[in-house]
């Protein structure tokens, strides 16, 4: 066996290109999706993708001829494909699973597998520890006589009941989905014009078209391929969008800016000042946008680590609020089950559940695009803040030293009574451990996906935030000094 053994974090298996993940582990991993889907009873084809990260067409291709060999029909994206075009398409053409070869918004060093369901959604937890355990037998085994990739999936490499890969364009029909969402007409006589940037991910492939077909002109950042992303992970927190903010602020013209991950799924915000909104602010607006609109009416799902201006708007319109574990896949549940019709998360992650159960950057910025046809999205902010009460949240990551990681599971076991002189009125130990006090909560967790330490909080404004992070840190035993750009992570 080759490393440790794999494991599924919060959204999926990663680790490092060529070392953790390679193509003889994929080739395993793949085996022990097949295991999972025939002991789970699952019938129908498996789509597999990829996004612009170096190696993946060839890991897809492996994961793929496995898959035939195993039994299973196989329909693969032609290209780099954004992870939301497949958790819509695979449901849709009653696929058993999709698997997206991604490390979504790591840096280019790494690499990964998202598996979903036949919902369309994150797998769940007790799918990803079948894989687990089947993947662990399997690599014990030292088998090396599956298919290796080669240049097509038609070669006399792949064998079994399925005679080649079906190869479909998903990304086409997806951005056509995107635009039917919205009103276009509305959109259309408003002239919006935003800037997105791409951080040289899978969205630059979809969403300027999904867009241009509402009448959005879209001035794009960084859309080409580049596999080490520029030098920066492909993640959309401000201190790596400062271009973008420069562009907005700049141009008068833009309604507004977007980013998305290097898988699409995730977004970031700015206003036509080029003022980054908070996560929670972003989501904020947009259930107020989809409630107004009678586009939603169940509930909202959020995270445990959500500020609470997204609780009180949903309220406000009469709508059910629950909290959930980090990782967008208890959301999707949720979403699935139907107590929810919209959920959010403290990283960038949205689902509109008619539309799709995943986690979806590209849809939050068609339906921002329409909210921004009505009102600008600063005023529509200012509006529910004066409304509810304005609050400071975000989130740091902080180095998961073994000290560290020993004091959060000591303070998982005896939490403190108090918080920076207030007093905690609530402890949840779902997730980590979130402390509660009056105006906000500090939350201390192990990341699912990268080997950090993370620190979420709320205060009623930026200078407290920066406090809250603070004393989350030295909860940790850990010091942290505050970027100029902290109160709007």
């Amino acid at each position: 066996m080759v490393g440790a053994p794999v494991r599924f974090g919060t959204s999926g298996w990663r680790g490092i290109l060529g070392e953790e993940v390679n193509e003889r582990r994929t080739r395993a991993v793949a085996a022990g999706v097949a295991v999972w889907l025939r002991d789970a009873s699952m019938e129908g084809p498996v789509v597999v993708a990829h996004d612009r990260r170096l190696g993946g067409e060839r890991l897809a291709r492996a994961a793929g001829q496995v898959l035939q060999r195993e039994g299973f029909a196989v329909i693969r994206a032609p290209g780099p494909t954004p992870t939301p075009a497949v958790a819509r398409f695979v449901p849709r053409v009653g696929a058993a699973a999709g698997l997206v070869f991604t490390a979504s918004h790591n840096a280019a060093s790494d690499h990964g597998l998202k598996v979903l369901d036949a919902r369309g959604a994150s797998a769940r937890e007790a799918a990803t520890k079948a894989i687990e355990a089947a993947t662990k037998g399997i690599e014990a085994a030292t088998r090396d006589d599956w298919p290796r990739a080669g240049r097509d999936d038609r070669s006399g490499a792949t064998q079994g009941r399925a005679a080649g890969a079906r190869v479909q364009d998903l990304s086409g029909g997806y951005a056509r989905d995107l635009a039917r969402v919205v009103e276009g007409s509305v959109v259309r006589r408003a002239g919006i014009r935003i800037a997105y940037d791409a951080m040289h991910g899978a969205g630059a492939l979809v969403l300027p078209q999904a867009l241009a077909s509402l009448g959005v002109e879209v001035d794009a950042l960084r859309a080409e391929r580049n596999v080490r992303f520029g030098g920066a992970a492909p993640d959309p927190l401000p201190e790596r969008l400062r271009a973008l903010s420069r562009r907005v602020a700049g141009d008068t013209s833009l309604s507004f800016g977007i980013a998305t991950d290097g898988d699409a799924d995730r977004f970031a915000v700015t206003d036509a000042r080029g003022r980054f909104l908070s996560e929670t602010g972003a989501v904020a607006l947009l259930v107020e946008h989809l409630a107004r609109l009678g586009r939603v009416g169940r509930g909202v799902a959020i995270s445990i680590a959500t500020g609470s201006l997204v609780e009180a708007v949903a309220r406000e319109h009469g709508l059910a609020v629950s909290r959930h574990p980090i990782g967008f896949k208890h959301l999707a549940d949720a979403l699935h089950e139907g107590s929810a019709d919209v959920a959010g998360e403290e990283s960038g992650g949205f689902a509109w559940g008619s539309f799709s159960l995943d986690k979806d950057g590209m849809l939050a910025a068609c339906l921002l695009a329409e909210r921004a046809a009505e009102e600008p999205l600063a005023e529509g902010l200012a509006r529910l803040e004066r409304r509810h009460g304005r609050r400071a949240c975000g989130r740091i990551a902080l180095v998961a030293s073994p000290a560290a990681r020993e004091r959060l599971e000591r303070l998982g076991r005896r939490p403190p009574s108090r918080l920076g002189g207030a007093r905690v009125t609530d402890v949840d130990r779902r997730d980590g451990l979130r402390l509660a006090v009056g105006d906000g909560f500090v939350m201390l967790r192990a990341s699912g996906t990268e080997a950090v330490l993370r620190v979420y909080a709320e205060a009623p404004d930026s200078r407290g935030l920066r406090a809250r992070f603070a004393e989350g840190a030295a909860l940790l035993g850990l010091a942290w000094t505050p970027s100029p750009r902290a109160d709007t992570l």
